[in-house]
């Protein structure tokens, strides 16, 4: 299970690819992949269907025996973004000696320090000619190797650096491609780079959607290789754990559900973010596919219940009192329920409950996690979803180190503890 885990994290360095790859998997596990722009038609007990918006989320449907107004349903939604940063239009900047480096922007909150002097790479989409303007075709990208790099300034020109340095996002974070050695290169390096990668030319080249990510595979470390060390945990170790689930569950009487949100780093107020009323107009469209009325999806939300899982802060050795002096969850300790009472979180008494009995049919440890008052959080999908289908439901995540970070740790224990529950949540 871990293996797989760490396959799918340096599989899907970002958005887009984590999205091809659940798709990949959901079509190998039977489910079939709709139009949203065609009718949906007959759906039956047992249809898997799934969707896919912007090529950058999914959705995924697993019909139930009994339709969703007289069952409601059962979802699982997470998100596939990550904080990194963003290859901006117009991006080479030469520099004296030939030097090459690539302008970008900051996608989310990223832990800037940490992405210094590591092997980088690019991944995401590139825009080509279609059949006509309105067609392009789109082609995913991801260079498997070592290519950029953010260095530091050597201590000797900054001497304050162990004291915490301010860093410009416009400055200091501009990684470095390569070194000009051919006049051919010089302003289209990047270009011939994605050219030779996909087996396209320039010309055909209408734009792309292209990110920084870390060239270093996931791993495990530790005593008992008992720890996780990867890019990107936050969140795609939720969307795997509920993808294993998801396929690995029989039809039951109740619909199943897997949501797999993008732009949740940057407020999910996009057409394929939890805000969007998209994922309410699939389930609307289903519902009345079965039963024929629209009041069948108002019923079937009002039986519904949301897993909404986000990833929570881990308790750190080093920094104890940065966290709730009675609610700090730890690595290893099992799945993390989280609450806020400026409502952050659609956790609340009762849908806590719930999921804390999944967990314990489960076999599973279960956990809280409440900010320091002090310490102002964040707040996750949760309650961005409900705000627009207003569902029952429960934030939730696995306890991880170094939030943000371009290496986040995790537990491999927890990975396992949430699968089981998840499977529980389903199959139940």
């Amino acid at each position: 299970m871990i293996t797989r885990l760490l396959h799918f994290l340096d599989a899907s360095p970002v958005n887009f690819l984590a999205a091809s790859n659940i798709a990949s998997s959901l079509e190998k596990a039977g489910y079939r992949r709709i139009n949203p722009c065609e009718a949906i038609g007959e759906v039956k007990p047992g249809d898997k269907l799934f969707v896919t918006k912007n090529d950058s989320s999914v959705y995924a449907f697993h019909i139930g025996r009994k339709t969703m107004a007289d069952a409601g349903f059962r979802m699982i939604c997470a998100h596939c973004d990550s904080p990194t940063f963003r290859i901006k239009p117009n991006a080479e900047m030469l520099c004296e000696g030939g030097i090459v480096k690539l302008n970008t922007e900051v996608y989310g909150g990223p832990i800037m320090a940490t992405w210094f002097d590591r092997p980088l790479t690019i991944a995401g989409r590139v825009i080509v000619k279609g059949d006509d303007a309105f067609s392009p075709k789109t082609l995913l990208l991801h260079v498997k190797r070592p290519l950029l790099q953010i260095s530091n300034l050597a201590i000797h020109f900054n001497r304050q650096v162990n004291d915490g340095v301010k860093l410009s996002r416009q400055k200091d974070m501009l990684p470095i491609l390569g070194i000009v050695t051919d006049e051919l290169e010089r302003g289209n390096m990047l270009l011939q780079v994605i050219c030779s990668e996909l087996g396209i030319v320039a010309q055909d080249i209408l734009d792309f959607d292209l990110y920084l990510a870390d060239a270093t595979p996931a791993c495990t470390f530790g005593a008992h290789d008992e720890l996780i060390s990867s890019g990107r945990l936050d969140d795609l170790s939720m969307c795997y754990a509920g993808l294993e689930a998801m396929i690995n569950t029989d039809t039951t009487d109740t619909t199943k559900v897997l949501a797999i949100f993008d732009n949740e780093e940057t407020g999910s107020q996009t057409k394929q973010g939890a805000a969007s009323p998209f994922l309410a107009m699939m389930l609307k469209r289903i519902a009345m596919a079965q039963s024929g009325t629209e009041e069948a999806f108002y019923q079937a939300v009002e039986r519904a219940f949301m897993v909404s899982a986000d990833n929570a802060h881990a308790w750190h050795p080093n920094y104890s009192e940065k966290y709730d002096p009675t609610n700090h969850p730890v690595l290893g300790g099992g799945p993390v329920i989280k609450f806020n009472a400026a409502q952050k979180y659609a956790s609340d008494a009762v849908s806590a409950a719930v999921f804390a009995q999944i967990c314990d049919e489960a076999g599973v440890p279960c956990q809280r996690f409440v900010n320091h008052s002090d310490v102002p959080g964040g707040s996750t999908l949760g309650n961005i979803l409900a705000s627009s289908i207003p569902l029952r439901g429960v934030d939730m995540g696995n306890a991880i180190l170094a939030m943000h970070s371009c290496r986040e740790t995790g537990s491999v224990a927890d990975h396992i503890y949430t699968v089981k529950a998840f499977t529980q949540f389903f199959a139940h």
